[in-house]
């Protein structure tokens, strides 16, 4: 446990001790006072932490978020089993070791049948008020964490608006038009084969934008394709080496990722004959590295780093690899993590996002009403229990409110994860996608 929720245990032991003392001893001595605090340390203690670890335990075998109703039935169980052993633990204990105003046999006999039944109550109405606790905070968690998948997936839209708009730089375009229109008359047939090659690049541009990725093969090729452009253009000012492992050629990564890394490559440094930029690619650790040496070119203007930005939030979104950057006096290096597979995409059946919004809000209601329910009959029982007991003991007509607004509370419970429409549709969903994965 926590250790806050200890020291809370240990303030709760404390004041029950300091009102059992006061309220309802009739010799106040310190030996008495002593006994009641150990008492009452040893059921705050014994039933907080044995149901804090059921809680803890069920938290991480079955997650609120992942299975409601497996998690709601299997806390009622869990926690009646365990509170109903924990205080025969707790009542012997007290009655009969710490007191001994009983014997083991006595204890056992029917005698203090009814102390167990109500200390049983009131353990399992505890219980079940901070099962209800845990959950509302798990909803939070949950809701948060839905936030954060909305920010992502907004993230993820901008990314593939970055990756549109950055795919080809309108100079490189413009560049190139004005080499092929000196080409046309110069070198007719280089001219042709240089449009041939614009062509296939902006084929596989418009190809390719729209997947999340692709094999290193594809990329590649597309990559030579684009460097027979660059050189050329630059001629003997650019030289380009590709050293890629066949092994990692049915392997992945994100499109247009390396001619991306190419147009910066250009973008930032300065080319000539007699200092030419050497760009290499290569296969390193499961990663595709695009690496030159630096010549860094003086810019008017500071560079935004959108291109390599743009990079690094599209693997953000598919991998939890990074993409590593290295930059020294003499190179700058980029490696880009080279996947083994496709991340698994499940398939739903398309439906208005207002429809989706509006049935997601209503099941949070549904649930967070039951659970208001539930606190509001932890809390209001006890009290009449404790106002019936004080007043008129011998009349114990607080069963019949405990039980009728129990039936009620385990019909709404029913009503909420139990067999009803919503256990319909979440039969019909699990259906669909079983179809769709086949």
């Amino acid at each position: 446990m926590k250790r806050k929720n200890l020291i809370t245990l240990c303030w709760i032991s404390f004041v029950t001790s300091m009102i059992f003392f006061f309220g309802f001893t009739d010799e106040k001595t310190l030996e008495n006072f002593m006994i009641n605090l150990v008492v009452c340390f040893m059921y705050s203690f014994v039933l907080g932490m044995g149901n804090g670890l059921i809680n803890d335990f069920l938290n991480k075998r079955f997650p609120w978020s992942e299975a409601t109703t497996k998690r709601a039935i299997i806390s009622v169980v869990s926690i009646l089993i365990a509170n109903i052993i924990l205080v025969y633990f707790c009542n012997y204990m007290n009655f009969v070791v710490f007191q001994k105003g009983a014997t083991t046999e006595e204890f056992f006999s029917g005698k203090y049948g009814f102390m167990n039944w109500f200390t049983i109550n009131i353990a399992l109405l505890i219980s079940a008020f901070l099962h209800a606790k845990g959950f509302m905070e798990e909803l939070k968690k949950t809701s948060k964490k839905e936030v954060v998948e909305q920010k992502l997936i907004a993230k993820s839209a901008n990314a593939q608006f970055e990756s549109l708009k950055n795919q080809l730089d309108p100079h490189f375009l413009f560049n190139s038009l004005n080499v092929l229109s000196s080409l046309i008359d110069e070198n007719p047939k280089q001219a042709q084969k240089f449009t041939a090659s614009m062509s296939k690049i902006y084929r596989y541009v418009l190809e390719q934008k729209d997947k999340e990725l692709v094999t290193v093969e594809d990329e590649l090729e597309f990559a030579k394709t684009y460097c027979d452009l660059l050189k050329t253009r630059f001629e003997d000012s650019v030289d380009f080496i590709f050293d890629v492992k066949k092994e990692d050629y049915r392997r992945f990564v994100v499109p247009l990722s390396l001619q991306l890394l190419l147009e910066n490559c250009i973008k930032h440094n300065f080319a000539t004959s007699s200092k030419p930029l050497i760009i290499k690619i290569f296969s390193e650790n499961d990663t595709l590295c695009i690496e030159n040496n630096l010549q860094v070119r003086e810019q008017i203007k500071e560079s935004s780093g959108i291109g390599l930005a743009n990079i690094v939030q599209r693997y953000s979104l598919l991998t939890k690899k990074n993409v590593f950057i290295e930059k020294s006096e003499d190179y700058f290096k980029v490696k880009l993590p080279v996947l083994s597979s496709k991340p698994n995409t499940v398939s739903a059946v398309p439906e208005d996002k207002n429809e989706s919004y509006e049935r997601a809000q209503k099941r949070v209601k549904e649930i967070k009403s039951f659970y208001g329910n539930l606190i509001s009959y932890c809390i209001i029982i006890p009290f009449l229990i404790i106002v019936n007991l004080m007043t008129s003991p011998e009349d114990l007509w607080f069963i019949f409110p405990m039980l009728g607004w129990g039936i009620g509370l385990a019909a709404h419970g029913m009503g909420v994860f139990g067999i009803g429409k919503q256990w319909e549709e979440k039969k019909i969903r699990q259906i669909l996608e079983k179809q769709n994965k086949r």
